[in-house]
């Protein structure tokens, strides 16, 4: 199983042929960030699903008490790049709210149970976000 930047290496090197399923049932992007710090390209593996024809992650970093550094990335700069399997292409990040929160959450957590773990082990809401083509 891949992690980090050696998934996302083997994912861009075979356009996701390698790393785009990381488990079975459990499929993968590339997003590229704008790092908010150091304005250099920030790049992540993320689990998602694909819903009305948009990439859809969750920012839970395993439950964590503060947002994961790409999140915080794209408040900063919602501008982003994405790679599914060969398909490249520039998406603006929305973070969800209310019943449309909820909705993909359910769609997200079917696909990864633990993300129900992870907010039990933290008092903040895990950011949904929809990754908007452009």
């Amino acid at each position: 199983m891949l992690f980090g930047d050696e998934h996302v290496r083997r994912y861009e090197e075979t356009d996701g042929e390698v790393g785009h399923d990381w488990q079975e049932g459990v499929p993968t992007l590339v997003l590229t960030t704008k790092g908010r710090k150091t304005g250099q390209d920030r790049k992540f593996a993320l689990i998602y699903q694909e819903v009305d024809g948009n990439p859809v992650i969750v920012a839970s970093k395993g439950g964590a008490p503060n947002h994961p550094g790409w999140y915080l990335n794209l408040l900063e700069h919602p501008e982003a790049g994405v790679q599914i399997k060969a398909d490249k292409f520039k998406a603006r990040a929305r973070t969800t709210s209310g019943e449309e929160r909820a909705k993909l959450w359910e769609k997200l957590a079917a696909v990864w149970p633990d993300y129900n773990e992870y907010a039990k082990k933290t008092d903040r809401e895990i950011p949904v976000v929809v990754l908007e083509r452009l």
